[in-house]
């Protein structure tokens, strides 16, 4: 399975390194965003740093879609799906490999949007060790959510619009703990947003769970 699995992760990554689709168009996307962020609130700090944490989740989710979507349309466009189930591979090994490969994307997003968020925002993060950890287990539970939910739609001529009214209900706590985790490291108050983080990783491994279980089936319903 993990042989299999960094098989996946391997090919996905070089074919984003190689189209270039992460750093010309979902990169400068994410900070497109954050900046009309900043218009619409005003340019004041004082309004910019309370409501950073939505807005560094807001971006993160935004730009998710658009990796996951782009994940699944390079395979279903050159029936690259059919070959994963012909080669024999194992399909928690395939589950594991698309949400690192999707992972990884959002890891560098994410380093961008904080960076954005600190430097434009003017917001200070006093838990480092949480907002790191929250950013951990956000990205597990927003790559293995879409994952899921990008083989769902994956099949479909309407997966476009379809995917998001999928992931955005089942990714909804993930954004909410993300955010109130956010919070208390902004505000200082770790302690709050401890509980948080549990329910942040409470989710991220259900959702890692139900990938690895039930990606068999929806690879060969897709």
């Amino acid at each position: 399975m993990l042989r299999d699995a960094w098989l996946v992760a391997g090919k996905d990554l070089r074919i984003e390194i190689r189209s270039r689709v992460a750093t010309n168009q979902i990169v400068p996307l994410a900070v497109l965003i954050l900046m009309l962020f900043a218009f619409a609130l005003g340019p004041g700090r004082q309004v910019l740093a309370p409501a950073s944490s939505g807005l560094f989740w807001l971006a993160v989710l935004i730009t998710a879609l658009l990796a996951i979507q782009r994940s699944f349309a390079v395979e279903t466009g050159e029936g690259a799906q059919d070959a994963l189930r012909l080669m024999g591979l194992d399909s928690a090994g395939v589950f594991l490999g698309k949400m690192l490969a999707i992972a990884a994307q959002l890891v560098l997003i994410e380093v961008i949007i904080g960076a954005g968020v600190v430097f434009l925002y003017g917001a200070a993060l006093h838990g480092m060790v949480m907002v790191l950890l929250s950013c951990f287990f956000g990205t597990i539970g927003l790559a293995a959510a879409g994952t899921i939910y990008g083989a769902l739609a994956a099949g479909l001529r309407v997966r476009e619009t379809l995917l998001p009214l999928l992931f955005l209900p089942i990714v909804a706590p993930v954004l909410l703990s993300g955010t109130k985790a956010w919070d208390a490291a902004l505000a200082g108050t770790v302690s709050q947003g401890w509980p948080w983080i549990r329910l942040l990783g409470v989710f991220s491994i259900i959702y890692l769970v139900a990938g690895v279980v039930s990606f068999g089936p929806l690879m060969e319903a897709a």
